[in-house]
């Protein structure tokens, strides 16, 4: 039987756990089972630098972090080991893992969550497919700043014309 400062250590993790869940915008769980330390630690470093928080996480302490949300779906998916990559970009994290998972087969996607709503397998890889925000503004400005060029260049050989013609 587990001492009650196990115990209580243990509930501290999960409350811990619940409130960093609540507060990411995004999180992907992942089976990491055959990664070598070194492919593990690569991840991790990428992960790191882009302000994703991955740690390794028993099934048990995600189930009852996850179980007193609305996640409680992700339960389905707490078999074999987990790790759990948190962060507040709807897509870095699914982004980071999908393009690692390309390149090594051994990491696969168990399931994940994106405001507050469960999402299966193939839905976190369609999310990390998505180009980034950074991106996604600059194809936005880029797609509005074309057509006013054009514009602009249109207007200004109308008015070298007009100006040519008045001479």
């Amino acid at each position: 039987m587990a001492s009650a400062k196990i115990i209580a250590a243990k509930q501290q993790v999960v409350a811990e756990l619940k409130e960093k869940i609540a507060a990411a915008t995004a999180g992907v769980l992942v089976d990491y089972q055959g990664l070598s330390v070194e492919e593990d630690t690569k991840l991790r470093k990428t992960l790191r630098e882009a302000g994703v928080e991955y740690k390794v996480i028993k099934n048990t302490l995600i189930r009852r972090a996850v179980e007193e949300t609305n996640l409680d779906g992700l339960c389905v998916c707490l078999e074999k080991p987990t790790a759990l990559a948190l962060a507040n970009d709807e897509v870095i994290a699914a982004k980071i893992i999908g393009d690692f998972a390309k390149t090594n087969d051994k990491l696969e996607v168990k399931m994940g969550f994106l405001d507050g709503e469960v999402m299966s397998k193939e839905e976190v890889v369609a999310l990390g497919k998505i180009p980034g925000k950074d991106t996604l503004i600059a194809q936005v400005v880029c797609g509005i700043n074309s057509p006013l060029t054009k514009l602009a260049v249109v207007i200004d050989q109308i008015a070298k014309k007009a100006a040519s013609e008045e001479a």
